[in-house]
């Protein structure tokens, strides 16, 4: 197996840009004390990062897409487990594209 230069220049600087973003957080947290209000405010934004990456997949998707988003909710409701959910989810949207 043959390693392009290029390509393993893009990797390290991809590595060194995700890693300039996560250092560049812990160092600014260090140095700064956000406010007890910026705390709780922080805490909210995983969730609304993957709803921006989720709502926009389900407007354009359609069956495959739907049924995986209903397999992972009706699971995640009724189980309580995140890591059940997902893989219902990827399960219900597999066979939707198979058989459907």
């Amino acid at each position: 197996m043959h390693l392009d230069p290029w390509n393993l220049a893009a990797i390290s600087g991809m590595a060194l840009a995700t890693y300039a973003c996560r250092g560049g957080g812990y160092w600014l947290f260090r140095k700064l004390r956000p406010s007890p209000a910026l705390r709780v405010m922080l805490g909210y934004i995983p969730g609304t990062l993957f709803v921006s990456y989720v709502v926009p997949a389900l407007v354009a998707g359609g069956r495959v897409q739907w049924a995986g988003a209903l397999a992972t909710l009706v699971v995640m409701r009724l189980a309580g487990s995140l890591s059940g959910a997902i893989l219902a989810g990827t399960a219900a949207a597999w066979m939707m594209w198979s058989f459907g």
